[in-house]
């Protein structure tokens, strides 16, 4: 007889880190003088992107960090956004520089990551934070993935001696993902949209995260009965009534009748990228500061 999965509920639990993370904060300004501060740049209109930088941005006033955002139109060259992250580098009251991606065409968002100091990569995608995640090295570790194995920490899903299936293999998600669980002592194997017989790898996998960006690519049947399932898709879908809304790479419905456990979007991982973001924010304060 099979039950229904219990939801792995990330924003009940981002607003448990934030929380901590306000304690956090009034001490550290205690101590240094001054709040955490965060610089989100964003450029252009893109809507999604606008609803993300307000999220972020009223995050960091529910905890007390400094926001220092910057908002700029669509023809900003790269020179002076590289200008702008050469100043914010510089300036003494900024922890964590984000850069809200995705980027007009004409800009090459690489470059402008990689000019971000390290030190102040709120989103821990600098190569110097990867290299560290890589070599088990204390950094910045990348917001999603982070908040992912915050989630299974929460939920006591122990990857140690599982088999983690991570089907994708972006430089945000997939990749970063695979070694947070590696470094958890996990057997890992990342797929992706050239792996033969998804199916079948999908099943191996007691954890299984799906983060490849494509509506309800994963059904029940894909589903090892008792796996515990991330979801980190975020698709927007026109649905049969015409609206808009959100929905994950997994096919919640019938995984939910096979899953032990499993996240809700929205509601499950999207919020721990954002308190993660908050929680990259003040551990680049307090390492500044070196308290």
């Amino acid at each position: 007889m099979s039950s229904i999965a219990q939801l792995l509920d990330g924003k009940t639990l981002a607003q448990t880190v934030q929380a901590e993370l306000t304690e956090q904060v009034q001490s550290l300004q205690a101590q240094i003088g001054r709040p955490p501060g965060l610089a989100v740049l964003m450029v252009g209109d893109n809507p999604a992107s606008a609803a993300y930088v307000r999220n972020k941005e009223r995050a960091c006033t529910n905890v007390g960090i400094a926001s220092f955002g910057k908002h700029f139109p669509s023809a900003t060259t790269q020179k002076e956004l590289e200008q702008v992250i050469d100043s914010l580098n510089q300036d003494d009251r900024v922890d964590g520089i984000l850069v809200q991606l995705p980027l007009p065409n004409h800009l090459d968002a690489v470059a402008l990551l990689n000019r971000i100091h390290p030190d102040k990569d709120a989103d821990g995608l600098h190569p110097v934070n990867m290299g560290r995640l890589m070599r088990g090295e204390t950094g910045l570790r990348s917001c999603t993935p982070a908040g992912v194995m915050r989630l299974l920490q929460e939920y006591k899903v122990e990857p140690k001696g599982k088999q983690a299936v991570v089907i994708g293999r972006s430089i945000l998600v997939g990749k970063p993902m695979a070694l947070m669980l590696l470094e958890a002592d996990a057997t890992v194997t990342i797929a992706h949209s050239r792996t033969p017989d998804l199916g079948a790898i999908a099943r191996s996998a007691d954890i299984l995260v799906a983060a490849v960006g494509r509506p309800y690519l994963i059904t029940g049947e894909m589903v090892k009965p008792g796996a515990v399932v991330v979801d980190v898709g975020m698709n927007r879908i026109i649905d049969y009534e015409g609206k808009s809304r959100l929905v994950g790479d997994v096919d919640f419905d019938s995984v939910q009748q096979v899953a032990s456990l499993i996240t809700p979007v929205p509601g499950g991982v999207g919020p721990m990228t954002v308190a993660m973001l908050l929680h990259n924010t003040v551990q680049s304060c307090r390492l500044s500061f070196e308290v």
